[in-house]
């Protein structure tokens, strides 16, 4: 019997072998595929993945659906960043792209993320009709029509060398090279390998890497660029006498920034630095984007440059639309995903890195001395992310809690409620709250931001009491 196969915020994700099979992988392409073919002609998919185990067979399975189904697959036969294969749809201009990846998840996992024609990441009206189309298959029967060629049958397309060029135009490498600093960079065995460290490497760049190289138990744990799985990049930066580290997840949509120290440099704080560079560097002002979730940092750079702020739910794709508008000059989202103005409307690990390495590269300054400069310029704002477990009555419970709207918090009067993804309350001090019920498992995610690094500890503490009593 097959499994439900429902998109959330970033595709559909399952554990291989357990329901991610190839019987449902067919399952999700033909209602793919019926939806391409709603589409205007002609109607031709790019299919990618990430370096994950089995992705090969999971891409030609993909190809023989669509070859049976009338819609012409194009084979990228490397791994590839989602960003590149995004930059693709745009540039070859196909109906969109099947990408296998499940990102940052643990290598057990694999999925597939689809986008539209524009390269963005498909919204929910898509979604909703894909898997209508999924659901009709089951109930005539759940046979799927495949063709018997195999991989080398299908017309391919390297993305590589179009992506790097595009990366090129956007971010100023001369620069880079031209201040002498050195880079680490992390590609976490995944898909960004050879991408950012090439991108420098040829702009006379000094670059040591770490895990470059194909590992599909990603050292037996999430690809995911965080603080504690960063390590081996800062003992190399060490060794190297690196001024920055980079890194990017599985599929090299996410970053994760090391300053010269030693320092991680957290995704939220990355994103506003960078909303201030890219004012004061290319002069910038249409916008800028956060999801709900992300920092207040930016909404007060967004008040000293007089910039438009546009809060979205969670979900890149929300951004991705303000992308294509030409409405903002960044996106970003505290989970380490970002755009820029004039580049692909989805998160992009590689461009990020880049960015940040030509910011240092150009103000002379660490990271954590650009930061300070940042807070006695706009005031501070200290980010954390929490995850609550919950049992069933628990989660009963703070469901229908959260259908009320909260006065106090922790003895702290409540100036503000925001509901345009879970629940966020804003207090007197301009701290806040936000929480978010996970779809999937029996988790609260609660986002927690105080105005001071004394404040955190007993805010933190009021947001877990607000779940658990």
């Amino acid at each position: 019997m097959a499994t439900t196969i429902k998109f959330g915020t970033s595709g559909w994700r399952s554990i291989v072998a357990e329901d991610f099979t190839i019987a449902n992988i067919r399952l999700a392409v033909a209602g793919i595929a019926a939806y391409v073919k709603t589409q205007p002609a002609p109607h031709r998919v790019l299919v990618g993945r990430d370096p994950r185990f089995l992705g090969e067979r999971f891409v030609e399975v993909a190809a023989q659906v669509l070859d049976a189904a009338g819609v012409t697959p194009i084979i990228i036969p490397d791994a590839a960043p989602t960003p590149a294969i995004a930059y693709a749809v745009q540039t070859l201009k196909t109906s969109g792209s099947i990408n296998f990846t499940a990102s940052h998840n643990p290598p057990e996992y694999n999925g597939i993320k689809f986008s539209t024609h524009d390269g963005a990441p498909a919204l929910p009206d898509v979604t909703k009709q894909i898997e209508a189309a999924i659901a009709g298959i089951i109930a005539a029967g759940g046979n799927v029509a495949y063709s018997a060629k195999s991989s080398a049958d299908f017309e391919q397309a390297d993305v590589k060398p179009a992506f790097l060029a595009r990366l090129a135009e956007l971010v100023d490498l001369k620069a880079i090279a031209k201040s002498g600093i050195k880079i680490v960079f992390d590609p976490f065995w995944g898909a960004g390998r050879g991408y950012s460290c090439h991108a420098l490497r040829q702009a006379g760049v000094a670059v040591e890497t770490v895990h470059d190289y194909r590992d599909v138990l990603f050292g037996g744990h999430a690809p995911e660029p965080d603080d504690h799985l960063l390590g081996d990049c800062k003992a190399k930066m060490k060794e190297f006498g690196a001024a920055l580290g980079i890194a990017t997840d599985g599929d090299a949509d996410r970053f994760g920034i090391v300053d010269g120290d030693g320092t991680f440099i957290q995704p939220n704080y990355i994103i506003a630095l960078l909303f201030d560079y890219l004012v004061e560097t290319r002069g910038w002002k249409n916008g800028v984007a956060k999801s709900v979730a992300t920092t207040n940092l930016i909404n007060a750079v967004a008040d000293y440059h007089k910039v438009q702020l546009y809060e979205t739910p969670v979900g890149f794709k929300y951004i991705g639309e303000l992308i294509i508008e030409d409405k903002i000059a960044i996106g970003g989202e505290e989970s380490a995903g970002l755009t820029i103005r004039g580049h692909v409307p989805e998160k992009d690990g590689v461009i990020a890195g880049l960015l940040v390495a030509e910011m240092v590269a150009t103000r002379g300054k660490s990271l954590g001395t650009q930061l300070k400069e940042l807070f006695a310029k706009v005031g501070s704002f200290y980010p954390v992310r929490e995850n609550f477990h919950l049992t069933p009555e628990l989660k009963a419970a703070f469901t229908e809690k959260m259908k009320a709207d909260p006065t106090e918090l922790g003895g702290r009067k409540v100036t503000g409620v925001v509901r345009k993804d879970g629940l966020k309350v804003i207090l007197e001090d301009g701290s806040w709250v936000c929480y978010r019920l996970s779809g999937t498992e029996p988790v609260v995610r609660a986002y927690v931001e105080a105005r001071s690094e004394q404040d955190m500890e007993a805010l933190s503490a009021a947001a877990k009491s607000f779940v658990l009593s």
